[in-house]
């Protein structure tokens, strides 16, 4: 109960409301790179308690919304063979594909098991070895250790039929892409799960390079207003900065034992995003010296050029130019029980979060 008590406090939540919209003098855009604090915002009303001086938009912070159809063309490749167990997390299963989705594939026969992590996909290698356990490996900087330390224990027990189909994507570099193309934003709400690896220090070039202030931060009702409130007196003083609201998660330095692992699985590269196209080193892919694990190095994957529908608006909602209510499929043909772009497909999703809690502008 102290917890909830502390960040669901009615009465502070109250207080923090009013002094934000006291000390709101001008026009805010703020943007939040988290799913999580998409899900947050709609979930307890937040933006109902701000004036309309101050806007939140939601980014790029759904890790299967940024996952690009051909990715999953290529899991759809893979499942086509019986000698293949996909072996993934549950939200991936039901994002299109050009034309289908994992979840139609196991209809049809595919083997495709949900997994909470990839140790349980090893698990299965392990006790399966005459089939490869193909692993899709997709997430940030919070998901990524956990990949790589799975594919570190795959190389100390000599498991030669665990594969791993890596579309890992890395923030910083997307946020700057936002921010050289043009979208207007005077700050950055950012992933406090991400900052708990990397620390807040990766987002640091912002506020020097672009004069665009940053606050990691947490997930309750008390931990996004405080931060809405340090983004506002940034921009009331002229002094963007790194800030850390989840004080009690994230330092400016993060977790190097989990980036020591990440580095030694991992290097950087330049990774497709849905609604970005290619991002320069916005992504991961595995290390030569683990390449046996590389299912895109040892599997011999052969699909056609992917094609999204043209009358879904992903791309735009995740650059933060469109919200869900402006697509015309928004709740007229695509819903989460039939998605037809990945952002109403996961809880995260901005499509999805808009249509559960019914927001609307």
């Amino acid at each position: 109960m102290k917890f909830v008590d502390e960040y669901r406090n009615a009465g502070l939540i109250s207080d923090l409301a009013r002094k934000i919209n006291r000390e709101a003098s001008g026009s805010y855009k703020f943007m939040e790179v988290c799913g999580g604090h998409t899900a947050a915002i709609h979930r307890f009303g937040i933006r109902s308690l701000l004036n309309s001086s101050i806007e939140l938009l939601s980014g790029p912070g759904c890790p299967v919304c940024v996952t690009g159809t051909g990715f999953i063309d290529k899991l759809l490749f893979l499942s086509g063979s019986q000698k293949n167990i996909i072996a993934t997390f549950g939200d991936l299963i039901r994002v299109p594909g050009s034309a289908s989705s994992l979840e139609r594939q196991r209809a049809s026969g595919a083997d495709v098991r949900m997994v909470f992590s990839p140790l349980d996909a090893l698990q299965i290698a392990i006790r399966e070895p005459e089939r490869a356990v193909i692993f899709p490996a997709i997430g940030f900087e919070t998901t990524a250790p956990g990949t790589a330390a799975t594919v570190i224990e795959a190389a100390k027990l000599d498991v030669r039929n665990f594969y791993v189909l890596c579309a890992h994507k890395v923030m910083p570099p997307a946020m700057e892409l936002l921010i050289k193309d043009g979208t207007s934003v005077n700050g950055f709400i950012c992933p406090g799960h991400v900052a708990t690896v990397t620390g807040s220090s990766v987002f640091d070039f912002i506020p020097a390079r672009y004069g665009i202030g940053c606050v990691v931060t947490g997930f309750e009702p008390v931990d996004i207003l405080q931060s809405v409130e340090m983004l506002v007196m940034q921009v009331n003083v002229n002094k963007p900065g790194v800030m850390i609201q989840y004080r009690r998660a994230v330092t400016e330095k993060g977790n190097e034992i989990a980036q020591r692992c990440m580095s030694e699985v991992f290097e950087t590269c330049d990774a497709w995003w849905r609604g970005f196209g290619t991002v320069t080193k916005g992504g991961l892919k595995i290390r030569s010296v683990f390449s046996r694990f590389d299912a895109e190095q040892l599997v011999d994957i052969n699909v056609a050029e992917s094609i999204d529908n043209k009358k879904c608006l992903c791309s735009e909602i995740l650059r933060g130019s469109k919200i869900p209510s402006q697509c015309r499929l928004f709740s007229a043909g695509c819903d989460p029980e039939n998605p037809v772009g990945a952002c109403m497909v996961s809880s995260e999703g901005a499509c999805n979060t808009y249509y559960r809690y019914r927001y609307e502008r």
